[in-house]
């Protein structure tokens, strides 16, 4: 046990350094960890077992991680055209832009180019990629990047994590060449045939893809309004094919195969032959379900019982569980950066504590609702950590869903798959009518939505989640409950009577920023795109349970493509915007030249737009906002163009000046004129622009006119969500550098203050 939990622990660590060790550190640490685990007494052995253990499984991770960052594509290509031959691996993703895909990298073409080994590609022409077909095409790439935020999905982690270190978009010029034999290719060919023929005959919608994520892994083809419904009833991972699926159908052909041999025997050793044929059975579901985190994890446990049983050794549950996660980490030692992993082997470890230590089995009413409740108390921490919260309704959700899918939905659908005729699949269909029947009913419940808390208060909530699923008898429960609530009900301190916090979220090419007083809270601008992918996230992270007010600079997708997205999830007692009539179903205000209020000492003034103006592009109708507490100020003018800047700086002249400056549309050439910035005198700007976007946010021309006038810059391309203070003096701080970790590209973000003039 100590060699497994050693191992699994120096991998775990591995995943969260911000630098790789060097190879002749980690070399001596082995040594030096084999040496004093030779050289200690008996009693001291376990420790030094689990030490030696650990600096070989950070030793094994660097290795791996050193390999991968090897491969990473050159900076020196990244946007430039490069033509080679691909394998289409998986099942590609049809969405409303274009399908996404994964390619493995056969052979590069172009002279002197290299890429990646896999690599994510998006074709907006939407032609066919079948599984396994090969193609001569050419590409341009970036390097793996996601957008950096405190909280929700981190892409960039995931990207790396799954090892596609570049993505594209294809070239016009495809060539399609003699398709891949191999088994995946077979097997991916297989998964995409099941899909197109549950679409043909339950048609394109919400059931056939429910259909297609149960029995072939194809989440891609669930919507995503669906996702939402699964998030907000705690049913995600009803989703995908668990291990509680695959247990299922392992048990089920175990009971088959045992019944008929023991009525027509044709083995020496009727046991072995059972428990291959399961294995073998679930091992084929695992592969049409991808081989996720959570089939590994069952199919690992499965083959260390099955071996137990053969050879007649006994392994405790914690013993097999320890295994197989060193066995899931031996394999791909990047799927501890993976939530997956830590639900998964999480909720098994905590049902096999709640149970732990009984001298008998409890009846099966009274272990169904221990597993509930252990499952529920154990995904806490873990949901609060990386989601923001849970639903209420979530333990209602499972005890009702997971008997329903496990037991019904998916048996019948298993079935109609792998029947050769149809007349299955439309009964499929009518359970999974009725499955989202009650999702879309139980949505309608509240969740408890949480702030990101410290880590030592998740540690405490953790060790309170152990104790209060402890088995009968462990006393003081009660006690528990203390542990877990403060990261329950944790909400982070705002600024000080004067001051303002301003985090710029990096939401790729947009803007949105949150404007935090004392008690109060501004969204300025949401980004494009779905809400709950960043702003929704970063909001409840940092403890905004509602907005006093939103404001939409004008008409653009950048800018408030997601507002419909916030304003559902999220009230707002007063709402602007710079074009109104935009939002027939929000009752807006039109922003005005002169509307002004104070919240907490802090001042808000809105410039522009003023009546008597006649803009001629949407950019004109930008909302430019002025904040001013006691000591700094801040101004934003969305997408205004030098136009506007011009009839401000005319019209308000020294009264603009402001310590830190939004640059106006991401860094365009057509804003920041060098008037304006002699007006304003920021000290900071701050330039919001997706990473490489093919707008060439932000321009060099506006760049060299921050240099020349002595400007400190912040990018969020570069140095990912940014949390600027303005207090006393400004003080800043960039999330790539913050949580820094050595998969992560890291931003220049400047390290000094702004003090008061």
């Amino acid at each position: 046990m100590p060699l497994l939990m050693g191992w699994a622990a120096g991998i775990v660590a591995c995943a969260f350094l911000s630098e790789l060790p060097a190879t002749s550190v980690l070399a001596g640490g082995i040594v030096g960890a084999a040496g004093l685990m030779w050289r200690t007494i008996l009693r001291w052995r376990p420790y030094t077992v689990f030490l030696f253990a650990l600096t070989l499984g950070l030793a094994y991770a660097d290795w791996r991680a050193q390999a991968r960052m090897s491969q990473e594509l050159a900076a020196e290509w990244a946007k430039k055209p490069v033509e080679f031959i691909g394998t289409v691996r998986g099942l590609p993703d049809p969405g409303e832009f274009g399908v996404r895909l994964t390619l493995e990298v056969e052979r590069v073409l172009t002279p002197g180019a290299s890429l990646p080994p896999r690599v994510q590609l998006f074709d907006y022409r939407s032609q066919a990629w079948p599984p396994g077909s090969r193609w001569r095409l050419s590409a341009r790439f970036k390097p793996r990047r996601g957008s950096a935020n405190a909280f929700g999905f981190d892409a960039e982690q995931w990207l790396w994590s799954e090892g596609l270190l570049a993505s594209g978009s294809a070239g016009k010029e495809r060539f399609r060449l003699a398709d891949c034999a191999d088994a995946m290719a077979w097997v991916d060919g297989w998964r995409a045939a099941q899909v197109g023929r549950i679409e043909s005959v339950l048609g394109v919608g919400r059931e056939s893809a429910l259909v297609a994520a149960l029995t072939v892994g194809a989440q891609q083809r669930v919507a995503r309004e669906d996702w939402r419904l699964f998030s907000a009833t705690g049913l995600t991972h009803i989703v995908s094919i668990s291990g509680l699926h695959i247990t299922m159908l392992a048990g089920l052909t175990a009971w088959t195969a045992s019944w008929l041999l023991r009525r027509w025997p044709m083995f020496r050793s009727p046991r072995v032959a059972t428990a291959a044929v399961a294995w073998l059975v679930a091992a084929g579901y695992a592969l049409l379900a991808g081989f996720s985190v959570p089939t590994q994890r069952t199919l690992f446990m499965l083959l260390v019982g099955g071996g137990c049983l053969l050879l007649r050794r006994q392994l405790s549950p914690f013993q097999a569980w320890w295994l197989a996660l060193a066995l899931v980490l031996l394999l791909d030692p990047f799927a501890v950066l993976a939530p997956g992993l830590w639900l998964s082997f999480g909720l098994v470890a905590a049902l096999m504590f709640g149970s732990w230590a009984r001298r008998r089995p409890a009846a099966a009413w009274r272990a169904a609702l221990g597993g509930q409740w252990s499952a529920a108390v154990a995904s806490l921490v873990p949901l609060a950590a990386w989601f923001g919260g849970f639903p209420l309704v979530s333990p209602l959700a499972n005890a009702l869903a997971i008997p329903y899918v496990s037991l019904l939905l998916t048996p019948v659908a298993l079935l109609a798959v792998l029947s050769p005729w149809d007349g299955l699949l439309p009964l499929a269909g009518l359970l999974v009518h009725g499955f989202y029947w009650g999702v879309d009913w139980l949505a309608r419940g509240p969740a408890w939505h949480v702030a990101g808390p410290p880590w030592p208060l998740l540690v405490l909530a953790a060790i309170g989640s152990v104790w209060l699923i402890a088995p009968r008898g462990v006393s003081g429960k009660w006690l528990a409950c203390l542990l877990l609530l403060p990261a329950l009900v944790y909400r982070p301190a705002g600024p000080k009577e004067g001051a303002f916090r301003v985090t710029v979220l990096d939401v790729g090419q947009g803007l949105s920023m949150l404007v935090q007083t004392a008690r109060h809270a501004l969204l300025f601008d949401t980004g494009a795109g779905d809400a709950g992918r960043v702003v929704l996230p970063q909001l409840r992270g940092l403890g905004v349970a509602s907005l006093d007010a939103l404001l939409l600079s004008h008409h653009d997708a950048d800018h408030d493509g997601a507002a419909e997205g916030v304003l559902r999830e999220m009230p707002a007692r007063r709402l602007l915007a710079g074009q109104p009539q935009t939002l027939p179903v929000w009752p807006a205000r039109p922003c005005r030249q002169g509307d002004a209020w104070t919240w907490d000492g802090v001042r808000f003034e809105v410039l522009a737009p003023w009546p008597d103006m006649q803009p001629t592009e949407d950019n004109a109708h930008s909302c430019v906002l002025r904040v001013a507490g006691a000591k700094h100020a801040l101004l934003v003018s969305g997408d205004a163009p030098a136009q506007v800047e011009e009839a401000l700086v005319a019209h308000y002249g020294e009264r603009l000046r402001s310590t830190v400056l939004i640059a106006g549309h991401h860094g365009s050439r057509t804003s920041s004129s060098e008037v304006w910035l002699k007006a304003v005198r920021p000290r900071l700007a701050v330039v919001s622009a997706g990473y490489m976007n093919r707008y060439r946010h932000p321009h060099p021309a506006v760049l060299h006119r921050l240099r020349q006038q002595g400007i400190a810059l912040l990018r969020t391309d570069l140095d990912g969500a940014l949390t600027l203070e303005l207090a006393d003096a400004v003080d800043w701080q960039c999330l790539r550098l913050r949580q820094a970790r050595y998969w992560r590209a890291r931003g220049d973000c400047a390290a000094q203050s702004l003090t008061s003039d």
